[in-house]
């Protein structure tokens, strides 16, 4: 498709916008937990210039070839789920601001799609981050996660939790941060893992799952915590519900529902005990919790697939991987990884070579290096 030509050689804004990885805490967002995310080297860099017009707006993403038009005083639901991400953001800005018009945006990313980093979240942040700038909302970082997050719920249907969107937009470089799900009270970790690395291994698989099961986990979560309510009517979500607790309704519970509600009050405090481990620097702790993880997440979760349990699998026979775990809402994605430096090259070969032989699938691999949240490129305005 040809690109919409926006008549431009200089862009009034730039706005480079993250994907993330999450080292530990996976689905507990939105069950109100507690999670570990960073931003990270991978973003989408989003072009923007006003056009002069009052309600025309033209997007054109150059990773999906496709150009996006429309007016702002007739925003409604696409057919194509990208654009979704875009109109649901606008959709969210006018419900807090009659300040927008017409602007011109093209889209730039090396986030590799469906890889579990969120490149979804950092296309909503990138979008309403930019034209929080170029139109002056005055919105604050933190408005601009919510709407972000309300824009996924409302036009992408996928009621996710708000660690993608904060995690891309608050992130602060060389940290991850523990952000609380209930209160949104965060703080930042420095993460100093030398001479250990972050892998991330793309299975480039995607079962088509992700979204509609994502739902099914939330659904079954809050079945379990309006049981429990009836008992113990100071409980709102998992995060209020102890182990303990939780055995007193094994027999009320399905046994699916039961295994999810485990897994999330394990994930909580694993989360913790993995600040603990990276504040003392044990990062064979941190390692040790990252498999726990998984494991949750392939039995007792049941959000993983084959793909992925083979890569951990694999990871536990090299002495030089401390720790291994799927990361992102699942069926696919991508496989995060503690290496030692000195054997990052060697294990991606391997680890590629067994892969295809076993899937017929080609892996892709890449460092990921903890970053700045979205903000504005200052140096490549031309």
């Amino acid at each position: 498709m040809k690109e919409i030509e926006f008549n431009s050689k200089k862009w009034d804004l730039i706005i480079d916008s993250p994907g993330r990885i999450n080292i530990i805490g996976e689905h507990t967002d939105y069950n109100n937990g507690f999670v570990l995310p960073t931003a990270i080297d991978k973003k989408i860099q989003l072009k923007f210039n006003k056009n002069n017009s009052a309600t025309t707006c033209n997007i054109h993403s150059r990773n999906f070839n496709a150009n996006l038009t429309f007016e702002l005083d007739n925003i409604s639901v696409s057919e194509n789920q990208w654009e979704n991400y875009v109109l649901g953001v606008i959709y969210e800005l006018q419900q807090l601001t009659n300040k927008l018009k017409g602007f011109d945006c093209i889209l730039d990313s090396d986030i590799p799609v469906g890889s579990g980093i969120s490149s979804s979240a950092a296309l909503e942040c990138g979008i309403a981050y930019g034209l929080n700038e170029l139109f002056e909302l005055k919105l604050t970082k933190q408005e601009i996660v919510a709407l972000s997050q309300r824009a996924e719920h409302n036009y992408v249907g996928t009621k996710c939790g708000i660690m993608d969107q904060f995690s891309s937009v608050m992130s602060k470089l060389g940290h991850v941060i523990l952000l609380d799900c209930k209160s949104l009270d965060y703080e930042y970790v420095p993460i100093t893992i030398a001479p250990y690395r972050i892998l991330l291994l793309n299975t480039n698989v995607s079962h088509n799952l992700a979204s509609s099961e994502y739902n099914v986990r939330r659904s079954q979560c809050e079945e379990a915590v309006a049981i429990i309510r009836e008992k113990y009517n100071t409980v709102s979500s998992l995060r209020d519900v102890s182990i303990t607790i939780l055995s007193e309704f094994k027999n009320e519970l399905s046994e699916d529902v039961f295994n999810r509600c485990t897994y999330i009050i394990e994930e909580k405090e694993r989360v913790l005990k993995s600040v603990k481990a990276l504040k003392e620097s044990s990062l064979h702790q941190l390692g040790k919790l990252m498999f726990e993880t998984h494991h949750g997440l392939q039995h007792l979760y049941d959000v993983s697939c084959p793909e992925l349990n083979y890569l951990v699998d694999f990871s536990k026979c090299y002495d030089n991987v401390i720790g291994s775990r799927m990361m992102g809402g699942g069926f696919g994605g991508c496989t995060i990884n503690l290496i030692h430096e000195d054997a990052v090259d060697h294990f991606i070969e391997e680890a590629t070579n067994a892969y295809y032989n076993k899937f017929n699938i080609k892996l892709t691999a890449f460092e990921a290096m903890p970053s700045e949240g979205t903000s504005i490129n200052t140096n490549n305005l031309y």
